[in-house]
């Protein structure tokens, strides 16, 4: 099962995984070396810890997503940490972290120079190797670009697979968005998928966002999704 923060007395913040975020509806792009990875770790595979970095939208925060919802599926509890939205939260939530299935944390940099947080990640890095258990660790640099300073810590980060996640190219953005629209039961045509992506910011997730706007509106107009509809919603 999933870890319910909701619940427990050390993270009074909720953070839940995004409904649709999977390997299923991961366009990997450059980045299928990556994900046969992950996979072969989920499988259980010698090398369970892993670093990607990447920049922001590149799909760092799905693939850590994705790893959480299919180790849950097999039984084992997982968490996921975007470290960005817990900026109260203490270290000490990490503590007794190593007996979960797999913990994925995201957003590094957020806690580079926290010399509290630093140690914790050692540590938590330390037991959940001893364990046999997966850690997955995201941040928008490699490990050596950190303004880390614990210099361990680095070190370590740097210890499993590493993979720079790389952002998708038009056509795959086109084919990311498109996929995430049959999920929702909403046809998404070539021409207007084309017309976000020249036209609106390029980021997956700014267009993600915009899309579940899209879906939102047309529902509530009984309308297709047409460029001239499109554009009066960009508009507003």
């Amino acid at each position: 099962m999933m870890v319910d923060f909701a619940k427990s007395p050390q993270l009074p913040l909720g953070i839940a995984l995004r409904e649709v975020a999977s390997f299923k509806n991961f366009i990997a792009g450059q980045n299928g070396e990556a994900v046969a990875w992950l996979r072969r770790a989920i499988d259980g595979a010698d090398e369970r810890i892993f670093f990607l970095w990447g920049e922001s939208g590149a799909g760092k925060s799905h693939l850590l997503q994705a790893v959480c919802r299919e180790i849950t599926a097999l039984s084992e509890p997982a968490a996921y940490l975007p470290l960005a939205q817990l900026p109260e939260v203490s270290p000490t939530m990490l503590n007794g972290m190593d007996t979960l299935g797999a913990v994925c944390v995201d957003d590094v940099e957020t806690v580079a120079g926290n010399t509290a947080w630093e140690e914790a990640l050692f540590h938590l890095f330390n037991r959940m190797r001893d364990n046999h258990k997966m850690l997955v660790v995201a941040g928008r640099s490699a490990p050596a670009q950190l303004p880390l300073r614990l210099a361990d810590l680095r070190s370590r980060l740097g210890w499993g697979a590493m993979c720079q996640i790389k952002a998708l190219d038009d056509d795959g953005k086109m084919q990311a968005m498109q996929l995430r629209a049959r999920g929702r039961g909403l046809e998404l045509p070539d021409d207007v998928a084309a017309f976000l992506v020249r036209h609106y910011r390029r980021d997956t997730g700014n267009l993600f966002a915009l899309l579940d706007r899209l879906d939102e509106t047309s529902l509530i107009a009984q309308r297709r999704l047409t460029i001239p509809f499109v554009k009066t919603i960009i508009d507003q």
